[in-house]
């Protein structure tokens, strides 16, 4: 198929200036950029916009491309060296030949294209109850934004960009190597203008020429109902700023869930231990149990032993999914009475005098142990 027209391809008109050209292969490079479209043909799209700002902001290919058009004067465009086609070998010309002999580092990527900010991540620590009912609180984090001074651009304001020194505005510069195949001239990205072939007559004050600054920024999160130790939420957008009208990056909230002095939590559910004495267990009772909203009564059946567990349906927390509520367990712990007093012995061995039990009493302290002793008992 023929190649369409360079210019064609960016959208711009032959008499357009580099900078015009910059703008369009920016605007385009973004949209089919494919890390950001992942529809059906944007990859070759993006490769041919990409052919076309190559040849278009290189004066000297430019024109070439102009006076001769697409076959230019040593047999083509995109071509490789001297006008031979290495697309057998993956169309990325000769240095992609040397990755099919020694597994070469991949093809590197166009330093004006648009780039995905970085991710970030915060740790934020809150108690049990806002785990468990939701809410809404401020955080501060330390992140790069765009900056103030020169609205990402790098240059001090009032100043404009110059072609640069180093690479003559081509964005890249030719390396020669000495390899088992001969000797080997390479293209690489320009170190002083890292691709853009541009280069500031004054850096931003501000930011340098990075474009962004350090800054805290404060942000409201929304803890979900019923998040649990270590779950995340994703705020999309909050990360680090894009490069090259690339979108920002996303922010990740790690949660920390102090523990309750009251409940045990196990996933959806909670756990509550609750002490009886001796004659709640041995004849039943209803006791009073507290719950994540208020209390309820819960009914001891006689006879109930250390260890007993009750279930109060969906009295635990709401799942963070949306997927019902989780179940309170009541554990039961009997208390044996202590520091008893005349009376409660005298009723105590009655009560085991009833059941046919003997029990041989323990004294309590020295002074009764003293006269078991002499009594020889």
């Amino acid at each position: 198929m023929a190649k369409r027209d360079y210019y064609e391809v960016l959208g711009v008109s032959k008499s357009a200036s580099k900078d015009e050209i910059k703008k369009a292969y920016r605007k385009l490079s973004k949209k089919y950029h494919p890390d950001i479209n992942k529809e059906e043909g944007s990859d070759e799209k993006f490769k041919e916009i990409s052919e076309a700002y190559e040849v278009l902001s290189d004066e000297n290919k430019r024109a070439q491309y102009d006076q001769f058009g697409h076959s230019g004067p040593q047999g083509g465009f995109g071509q490789g060296f001297g006008g031979q086609d290495f697309s057998g070998f993956g169309g990325g010309g000769f240095e992609d030949i040397f990755s099919q002999f020694f597994g070469g580092a991949q093809r590197q990527r166009d330093p004006n294209a648009p780039r995905r900010g970085d991710d970030l991540q915060y740790t934020m620590t809150v108690t049990f109850d806002e785990a468990v009912f939701g809410t809404k609180k401020e955080i501060s984090i330390r992140k790069e934004v765009t900056c103030h001074t020169c609205d990402g651009e790098g240059a001090k304001p009032g100043t404009k960009k110059k072609t640069c020194s180093y690479c003559h505005g081509a964005g890249h510069v030719s390396v020669e190597q000495n390899t088992i195949l001969g000797r080997v001239r390479t293209e690489k990205v320009c170190p002083e203008c890292n691709g853009t072939g541009e280069e500031f007559e004054e850096p931003c004050p501000t930011c340098h020429g990075k474009g962004t600054e350090l800054k805290n920024v404060k942000l409201e999160v929304t803890v979900p109902e019923g998040v649990d130790n270590d779950q995340q939420i994703r705020l999309a957008g909050q990360g680090g700023p894009g490069e090259n009208g690339g979108p920002a990056g996303d922010l990740f909230v790690i949660f920390r869930v102090q523990s309750s002095d009251k409940f045990t939590r196990e996933g959806d559910d909670i756990l509550y231990n609750h002490n009886i004495s001796f004659a709640q267990a041995a004849l039943g009772d209803e006791v009073k149990i507290p719950t994540l909203k208020g209390h309820v009564m819960l009914t001891v059946p006689e006879g109930t032993q250390t260890g007993k567990q009750f279930r109060l349906k969906g009295k635990g927390i709401k799942n963070v999914h949306g997927y019902g509520y989780g179940d309170l367990f009541v554990n039961i712990r009997v208390q044996t009475p202590t520091g008893l007093n005349e009376r409660q012995r005298e009723l105590l061995k009655e009560f085991a005098e009833i059941s046919g039990e003997t029990v041989n009493e323990q004294p309590s302290n020295f002074k009764d142990k003293a006269r078991r002793f002499f009594k020889g008992e």
